[in-house]
């Protein structure tokens, strides 16, 4: 049986979310007892917490909602790299080429780590050049290990607006610890909201020969 990688945030109270965001909660409706045969709870939480998609919706005012979202680019075979170099963005330059041969799904990771604890205010965000070239090629979705395309402060967001002129997809917040460079098959689907502007994933890459 080909290995699976779980590349998913665990979602849980502790979960690190956006500075100003809502933070997650799983609470007990019911509980099992002697007039309760089962545990029912609500959940809390961000469109955005853990793993999750953005929906056009969320960069674009008139884009589509997760629900209206087509899945194809959400599995498939895909490309994960390790973006080189220190600054603040991953340029063109920070990536191998040689690996990425028409690949329509491209996986990038930033930490040699992932900050499971604690917010990250200063992750490596995606240039909007990066993000032509990945298109150019044919990349149809880009999965990140870092929160956003774009940085924190950011107000112009221009991964992200590159993004939507080329109708890609977008992954954030995937965690590629122990995960070796290379080629998988991604499964990273969202959740069916109705007029949501995000979901969370449970992504996963499975080994392929």
């Amino acid at each position: 049986m080909a290995k699976l990688w779980d590349i998913s945030q665990t979602l849980r109270p502790a979960l690190p979310v956006w500075p100003g965001d809502t933070a997650f909660k799983c609470e007990a409706v019911w509980t099992i007892g002697p007039d309760c045969p089962v545990k029912v709870s609500r959940l809390t939480l961000s469109t955005h917490s853990g793993a999750h998609a953005d929906a056009p919706s969320h960069y674009d005012p008139d884009g589509i909602d997760m629900a209206a979202a087509d899945l194809t680019p959400y599995v498939g075979p895909c490309v994960l790299l390790t973006a080189s170099g220190e600054s603040s963005h991953v340029r063109p330059d920070d990536l191998d080429w040689t690996r990425i041969t028409g690949e329509t799904r491209v996986l990038v990771r930033t930490y040699a780590e992932f900050p499971y604890e604690r917010w990250d205010s200063h992750f490596r965000a995606l240039h909007a050049d990066t993000i032509g070239r990945l298109a150019a090629v044919g990349c149809r979705l880009i999965g990140v290990d870092a929160a956003s395309l774009d940085p924190e402060t950011s107000k112009t967001m221009d991964a992200h607006h590159a993004v939507q002129r080329h109708d890609m997809r977008i992954l954030e917040g995937l965690v590629f610890d122990d995960v070796p460079d290379g080629r998988y098959e991604l499964i990273a689907l969202p959740l069916k909201i109705a007029g949501a502007d995000a979901a969370p994933v449970r992504a996963v890459l499975r080994d392929v020969p």
